[in-house]
């Protein structure tokens, strides 16, 4: 293995993991919000379902949009 593959190979698992920590921070968030909004409702406004349900689709978006920003981010930062 050369040095450029080994270098390729950690901007991955950096990349991997950046994208994994800012999708769970914006679940975190998402989450936070929606429990917040029922909260401040008599009636609440979202069921448990719901909130699970916005909670997987955030983490899914936010995924597939992170990793392709991340990768670039942390190439600039390696050099």
């Amino acid at each position: 293995m050369t040095g450029m593959d080994k270098s390729s190979d950690n901007k991955g698992k950096y990349a991997l993991i950046a994208s994994i920590l800012s999708s769970v921070l914006l679940v975190i968030l998402f989450a936070g919000l929606a429990v917040m909004v029922n909260r401040t409702r008599v009636v609440p406004l979202y069921s448990q379902v719901d909130i699970i349900a916005g909670m997987v689709f955030v983490f899914v978006l936010s995924m597939i949009v992170s990793a392709s920003i991340w990768p670039e981010i942390i190439e600039n930062r390696l050099r």
